[in-house]
C-alpha cells in the first residue's frame, strides 16, 4: 500500500492557527483535536494495522508563518511483517517556517519480529521557527525479539544542518548494535530535538539526565536528548522529564 498524509498549517488575521490543508489516505488517517490557544492540534489516526512489509508511507507538515501546530497520534506504530518479506517505508517531512513553531510528538514505533522498516524524518527549520521533536523506538512487543529497524533523522535550521544521524537495530543490522557502544541490551531508544532561537545565546549546557540519558548542544540553536530504557514507559518518563527542565 502506499499513503501519503499532508498537514498545512497557517496563522489567520487574528493569530490564531488554521489548517487548509488536512489530507489523510488509507491506515494515515488526520484529525483536529481539541487545543488551547491560538495553536492547532492534529492527531493521526491509524485506520489500518500497519505499516506492513511492502508498504510505502509519508506524511508532510508544512507551518507557516506565525502559525503553531502541535502533532501527536491516537497509538503507537506496529511495524509487521509482509507476506513476502520485502521492508516498508515510513518517511516523514517537516517544514518550519520563520516565526512558526511545530511540535512533532507521535506515539512510540514498535517493531516486531520478522518485520522490517525503513524510516526517515527530515525537519527543515527557516531562521527563526521553532521545533519540538520526538522519535521512540521499541525493539519488539513484551518478551519477543525486534525486527530490523532502519532509521534515519536529520534537522536543518536556516539551511545549515544541525543533525544527521541513523541508528540499524535487529537481526540484520551491522554487529555491535545491541553492544555497549550502542543500545547496551536496552530495548527502547528516543531522541527529542529541541530547536529555538533562543538557544543562539543561551543554549542549555551538556549534561547527563541520570545513567542512561544525556544531552547535547547541537552546532546551531538546537539541543539533543537521547535516552535509552528497558521499556516504553520509563522511556517517555525521561523524555517528558527533559522537555519539562527546559519549559
Amino acid at each position: 500500500m502506499h499513503a501519503h498524509a499532508r498537514i498545512g498549517a497557517r496563522a489567520d488575521p487574528h493569530g490564531r492557527t488554521v489548517l487548509p490543508v488536512l489530507d489523510g489516505e488509507g491506515p494515515l488517517a488526520l484529525r483536529r483535536t481539541r487545543a488551547t490557544g491560538p495553536a492547532a492540534h492534529v492527531t493521526l489516526v491509524g485506520a489500518m494495522s500497519g505499516p506492513l512489509g511492502g508498504d510505502r508511507l509519508a506524511v508532510d507538515a508544512d507551518v507557516g508563518a506565525g502559525a503553531r501546530l502541535s502533532v501527536g497520534s491516537a497509538a503507537a506504530t506496529i511495524a509487521l511483517p509482509g507476506q513476502d518479506g520485502t521492508a516498508a517505508h515510513y518517511d516523514v517531512r517537516l517544514t518550519v517556517a520563520t516565526g512558526a513553531e511545530l511540535r512533532w510528538l507521535p506515539e512510540q514505533l514498535i517493531s516486531v519480529r520478522g518485520s522490517e522498516l525503513r524510516v526517515t524524518t527530515r525537519a527543515d527549520v527557516e531562521a527563526g521557527g521553532r521545533l519540538v521533536l520526538r522519535e521512540e523506538q521499541i525493539l519488539g512487543r513484551t518478551g519477543e525479539s525486534p525486527g530490523l529497524l532502519h532509521s534515519r533523522l536529520t534537522v536543518r535550521y536556516a539551511g545549515r544542518t544541525l543533525l544527521d544521524q541513523e541508528l540499524s537495530c535487529g537481526p540484520g543490522a551491522p554487529s555491535g548494535w545491541d553492544g555497549p557502544a550502542v543500545l547496551a541490551g536496552h530495548r527502547a531508544v528516543g531522541q527529542l530535538v529541541i530547536v529555538d532561537p533562543e538557544f543562539t545565546t543561551e543554549p542549555p549546557p551538556a549534561a547527563m539526565l541520570g545513567e542512561h540519558a544525556a544531552r547535547t548542544p547541537l552546532a546551531g540553536p538546537g539541543i539533543l536528548i537521547t535516552a535509552l530504557a528497558p521499556d516504553a514507559l520509563q522511556l517517555r518518563r525521561v523524555l517528558d522529564e527533559a522537555l519539562h527542565g527546559l519549559a
